[in-house]
């Protein structure tokens, strides 16, 4: 055997040793790993063990919905196809009698398009003003806590109250905004005035509103990637085009949702203002369909017809929020 062949012999066996050695040291290792492993805790799960717990756990939820709203609707529903006398004390089933007769009065048509034309400027100037402030507010600025919580506050005030508030400031001889609005040259009296009065209870809705559409507006744009707009900005795109490209399309998940709670709000829960402020008038300019159901329920003491005009209103709701899904939610990037 010559040389060559020994030294190679031995390097062989050499490299065998040590892979023994190698393969000793990490045998324990592994087996001390894999134990580990299989002594891990597995991840935590919520499990039930009846079958009648989840249901319980709905039951509040379910209690609160029937109570406050399936079962007045059902009420309103059923009372909708009656007729009672002045003393209620004797009901008829009239069918559909109710819709009929609301549907041949031309101040029903009126009030339907005092509704929509309230709710439309209601809606799209509440959400313009608070993008508008919550972009302010989101910089960088001094005091921009301060300035956040003086945006929130109006929402704590009462419908009734914001529209006290705005009668003060627009009433014509003593009101400070009213004053200015007659020295620039404007004869302002919502009193007297129809439009005058339904620009006022717009005004005193859209502020009740804007401090609500200003928190969702404000924490969407704080969740957005400062880094996707920095990206746009070392692209060359210039504030303007960066928030309508980039921050707007990114907010759209928001503005569905505050659309459609806006319109809800403008139908539903503006009583309160047009109550205090107009009562409806002048000359029925600021009668809007829930407002006239509350008139003539209380009123004129047509609960069956005041009940009609509530599943009206009802149904134009849920008609309008299902066209929003159906056509608006398409622009929707989520």
């Amino acid at each position: 055997m010559s040389e060559a062949q020994a030294f190679a012999g031995e390097a062989n066996a050499v490299s065998r040793d040590v892979a023994t050695v190698e393969a000793r040291e990490l045998a324990p290792a592994d087996g001390v790993a894999g134990a580990a492993k299989a002594q891990a805790p597995h991840e935590a799960r919520a499990i039930f063990s009846g079958k009648l717990l989840p249901y319980l756990l709905l039951l509040p939820q379910f209690a609160i919905s029937l109570v406050f709203f399936y079962w007045p609707a059902a009420q309103a529903l059923w009372q909708s196809f009656l007729v009672q006398d002045a003393f209620g004390l004797s009901t008829e089933f009239v069918w559909f009698e109710n819709y009929a007769e609301l549907f041949q009065r031309p101040d029903y048509y009126h009030a339907i398009g005092v509704t929509f034309l309230f709710s439309g400027f209601v809606a799209f100037l509440s959400l313009s003003l608070a993008l508008l402030f919550a972009t302010m507010a989101d910089r960088q600025i001094k005091a921009a806590r301060l300035y956040r919580t003086l945006l929130v506050w109006p929402y704590a005030v009462a419908p009734a109250v914001a529209s006290v508030l705005f009668i003060f400031m627009f009433q014509p001889g003593l009101g400070l905004f009213a004053r200015a609005l007659q020295r620039s040259g404007i004869d302002w009296n919502p009193i007297l005035d129809g439009t005058q009065a339904l620009i006022l209870v717009v005004i005193a809705a859209v502020w009740k509103q804007i401090s609500y559409n200003f928190l969702f507006f404000l924490a969407g744009l704080q969740a957005i990637p400062k880094s996707v707009i920095e990206a746009a900005a070392i692209d060359g795109a210039k504030p303007w085009r960066r928030f309508w490209t980039v921050v707007f399309p990114l907010l759209s998940p928001t503005t569905f949702f505050l659309i459609v709670v806006n319109i809800t709000y403008a139908f539903f829960d503006t009583l309160g203002i047009i109550d205090t402020a107009t009562g409806g008038g002048p000359n029925k300019a600021t009668e809007t369909l829930v407002y006239k159901v509350f008139q003539d329920g209380r009123l004129g003491a047509d609960l069956g017809g005041s009940a009609a005009q509530s599943v009206i209103l009802m149904v134009i709701v849920i008609a309008l929020t299902a066209i929003q899904f159906r056509y608006v939610e398409r622009r929707v990037h989520y």
